[in-house]
């Protein structure tokens, strides 16, 4: 009997029949399709090929919103959860997921074998599968390194020798040799169509060989930085001398995506408002040129995920949920003022006297867009109504008047009983509240009942996006010396956030690179690879406490220490009959919840595999510093 490969046929219309017991066993089964009826029908092997995009391996998206905590750009505010504070195990980020890699073996050779499908829709099968397939071979060996790069299903004879099945890993730099090859071999057969967003496209594939490529060119240049992140069979690390044909192929498939030869994307310009500009990328799914590839959702198929449910305002959400997700002040900090200088938020004259606002949204005025695009500030609004962020109201004889819940309120002199704290906190050790001060604005759902349990959120992560190309093409063109098309690239993302005077090519520094991806890709998964890449992680993360001092100084620098997340509270004002009645001063704090100092050591740029793995297949090494 030909092997089945069950799915789930929708609409299915079952007969009843009576029939002898030796009948009703030879009656094929109405809910399975063979192999080859799979692979002659365009729309049986669409299913499939659905199953193998939801397989997709992310990191650090809407539907694992907790480990965007994970390096101090903010904290979780979550049961308890907050943040790591100690370090990773090297165990971290793992994946090793050799059973999808051998199902799109699998689908292409069934796909290849096909004789009935229409030869197009064939060689686009494949293509897609193939982009899946280098696409998991990326993600491995960001986290892993080299590993065996197996291109046929393989199948077990049964004769208790399986060593034919083990093979040693390959070098990373043949993996990353692979992902760009693929990336070539498939972007004239995937189509060049700005408006697929959840598929694979010729665009799609490029972004993947310019990111893959500028991952590889970095770690062949600064992985010279730390030799002991290193095997001598090369399984991980990159010889330096690769670095500039790396960054080379980077350059090329940017540009390529850059010059509408695959299609015309863009910035996306929609919006007078930059702030709300910058946060509609990431909702709106209506001629959105901006976005390449994407996981989707929708409520009516079913895939949906509670990012809003779980990091909306406390006040005024739509179920008592939310609030987990809280950017920190060291974040906060980084994003510049329009005049292209780094300063911290402004809170003390220079005589060391709090600087009284009149609203909460002064401070941070006068800065790159994308700082209110991502994160909500203090009174700003969303879905109609101001959040409302206060840790307590200050006597003038300095004297805090606070409360241990969410908009209580207290007897304050000259006032009677008014409220003394936000609905939204910040209260030490209260879950589910600003405690930094901050929530996150980036991904957040507007849409009625997006923060309801039942119904949820559509708002799709984007994988790709146009802004990453520009940028990518950025830190190429600096790589090879040429700091001019750095700062034109650069800059465009920058205008759209309104920092529009330009930098100059004497300002393209790797410091500048290195900002630019921070603030433009926050919370999209980027950061973490890229400090790898840069081997620069052990110097953010080195063990060591913050000061105040630390966290106001040195913004902008590449390796500026953080190791844990500061946050900022407003204060209310009580000045009866006085000029400041009412006005807002604010306090920077290390929430009390914060205990520890992140540790990211050298055994956190290669995750340790899986003895498991290695016992099954004795050709593996271990990676170095375990």
């Amino acid at each position: 009997m030909k092997k089945k490969l069950s799915i789930i046929l929708m609409a299915a219309v079952l007969g009843t029949y009576g029939c002898k017991d030796s009948e009703f066993l030879d009656i094929a089964p109405t809910n399975t399709l063979t192999v080859d009826q799979i692979f002659q029908d365009a729309n049986q092997t669409l299913s499939v090929m659905a199953n193998l995009y939801n397989r997709y391996a992310d990191f650090s998206t809407v539907k694992d919103w907790a480990t965007m905590a994970d390096f101090n750009e903010c904290f979780v505010s979550d049961g308890g959860g907050f943040s790591k504070n100690n370090g990773w195990d090297y165990n971290s980020w793992y994946t090793w997921d050799y059973n999808y890699i051998r199902d799109l073996n699998l689908f292409i050779e069934r796909a290849t074998a096909s004789t009935g499908l229409a030869q197009a829709d064939k060689d686009r099968f494949i293509a897609e599968a193939r982009f899946l397939r280098a696409s998991y071979y990326f993600e491995i060996v960001k986290r892993v390194g080299g590993v065996p790069l197996i291109l046929k299903s393989l199948t077990y004879d049964f004769s208790g020798d399986p060593t034919y099945l083990q093979s040693p890993r390959n070098k990373e730099a043949e993996i990353y040799d692979f992902v760009i090859s693929e990336a070539e071999a498939i972007k004239t057969i995937l189509p060049k169509t700005p408006d697929t967003k959840s598929r694979a496209t010729a665009a799609a594939a490029l972004a993947m060989e310019s990111r893959a490529a500028l991952y590889a060119g970095s770690i062949a240049k600064y992985g010279a930085s730390t030799p002991n992140v290193s095997l001598p069979g090369e399984e991980v690390g990159i010889p330096s001398g690769k670095a500039s044909g790396y960054y080379t192929t980077a350059l090329r498939a940017a540009k390529e995506i850059i010059d509408g030869s695959v299609g015309a994307y863009s910035l996306y310009k929609k919006k007078d408002d930059l702030a709300e500009n910058f946060a509609s990328i990431f909702l709106d799914k209506g001629s959105n040129t901006e976005v390449i590839f994407v996981d989707d959702f929708k409520l009516k198929s079913g895939k949906v995920h509670g990012f809003t449910l779980s990091n909306q305002p406390r006040y005024g959400a739509q179920e008592e949920e939310g609030g987990r997700i809280n950017p920190s002040l060291n974040f906060v900090e980084t994003f510049e003022k329009l005049d292209n200088s780094y300063a911290p938020i402004p809170i003390t004259s220079s005589n060391g006297q709090p600087i009284v606002y009149t609203n909460q949204l002064e401070p941070f005025a006068g800065r790159d867009a994308r700082l209110a695009g991502t994160v909500l500030l203090p009174s700003m609004p969303f879905r109609g109504l101001n959040n409302d962020i206060f840790a307590g109201v200050q006597l003038t004889n300095g004297t805090v008047i606070t409360a241990d819940d969410r908009g209580l309120k207290r007897d304050v002199p000259g006032k009677g009983l008014i409220q003394v704290v936000g609905f939204d906190g910040p209260i030490n050790n209260k879950v589910f509240t600003a405690q930094s001060g901050f929530y996150i604005r980036k991904y957040l759902d507007p849409a009625p009942g997006a923060g309801q349990r039942g119904v949820n959120s559509e708002v799709w992560f984007v994988r790709y996006r146009y802004a990453e190309v520009l940028l990518n093409a950025a830190e190429a063109s600096f790589e090879l010396g040429d700091a001019t098309s750095a700062a034109s690239y650069i800059n465009q993302v920058r205008a759209r956030a309104g920092l529009v005077t330009p930098l100059t090519s004497s300002q393209i520094t790797f410091d500048r690179v290195v900002h630019e991806r921070r603030v433009e890709l926050a919370f999209e998964g980027h950061l973490l690879f890229d400090y790898k890449r840069w081997r620069i992680a052990h110097q953010v993360f080195d063990g060591n406490t913050m000061t105040e001092a630390d966290l106001l100084s040195n913004i902008g620098k590449a390796t500026k220490r953080s190791t844990q997340p500061y946050g900022l509270w407003p204060y209310k004002l009580i000045d009866p009959n006085g000029p400041n009645d009412g006005k807002w001063i604010f306090k920077i704090v290390l929430p009390s919840e914060v205990q520890g100092s992140d540790r990211f050591l050298f055994g956190n740029y290669y995750t340790r595999i899986n003895t498991n793995e290695i016992s099954n297949n004795p050709k593996l090494i271990q990676n170095p510093n375990q």
